[in-house]
């Protein structure tokens, strides 16, 4: 498979399985209305897993803009290939949300509060008028997850490889628990500008607010800052 289609495919089928959470445990109607955080935290790592296996052997599976540029920044990716797998992942993450759409459209249709529905597109901090502290967040949670990346393939780890997307799978789930009640923990640029793009495009049938492009910088910028100085704390370790 085409290492860009794969990363389009695997973006897509995160986002699917990730946004489709948000949708199930918030829409009205929805069987799994309420369920809460630690499904919402679970089901978004399993998501993660369900992306690297369908991408992971064709394109290494980074589903994630702030991730290509790390691995690039530390010299495990070559630098040509960021702007492409980039754009796959847009594309991926946009496919996605509007799958997600289609999949739940009568609990859309039935879903009054305009903020739970662009909720279940993208994040949106937990308390309003702090996006330095929300980039700062950001910043932290995807340092964790793309130095942790880093480390899986340092010398005495190299056991992890044989567990496959499992030890990713629970690094995110980890940031989710711990570090993403302030924020929602986009750590992945695609993972929010993307669907928020499909918000701002897809119809609604009752209340639709705007997408948030006020905020819409901060999943990106503080991901890509947070990225690379995880890059650069594994070159200075290492």
């Amino acid at each position: 498979m085409n290492p860009y289609f794969a990363e389009f495919l695997g973006t897509l089928v995160l986002i699917l399985m990730g946004d489709g959470v948000c949708a199930c445990t918030s829409l009205e109607k929805s069987k799994g209305k309420g369920a809460g955080w630690v499904v919402v935290t679970l089901a978004w790592g399993l998501a993660v897993m369900c992306g690297v296996f369908v991408a992971g052997p064709y394109s290494g599976a980074h589903l994630n803009p702030a991730v290509s540029i790390g691995l690039a920044i530390a010299g495990s990716f070559a630098w040509s290939s960021v702007p492409g797998y980039i754009i796959a992942q847009m594309l991926g993450g946009f496919c996605g949300a509007a799958l997600v759409w289609a999949f739940y459209k009568d609990n859309y249709d039935a879903t009054e509060d305009p903020d739970t529905k662009l909720g279940t597109f993208c994040t949106m901090p937990c308390i309003n008028g702090h996006k330095i502290r929300n980039t700062f967040c950001e910043a932290v949670g995807t340092w964790v997850l793309v130095f942790s990346i880093l480390m899986f393939s340092a010398q005495g780890n190299e056991a992890l490889a044989g567990l496959g997307p499992l030890p990713v799978t629970m690094l995110i789930m980890a940031i989710g628990m711990s570090l993403g009640g302030v924020t929602g923990y986009a750590i992945n640029p695609a993972r929010d500008l993307a669907p928020r793009i499909a918000h701002a495009i897809l119809p609604m049938k009752s209340t639709k607010r705007e997408s948030g492009w006020g905020y819409s910088w901060v999943p990106v910028a503080g991901p890509i800052i947070g990225a690379a100085l995880a890059a650069a704390t594994f070159l200075l370790v290492f």
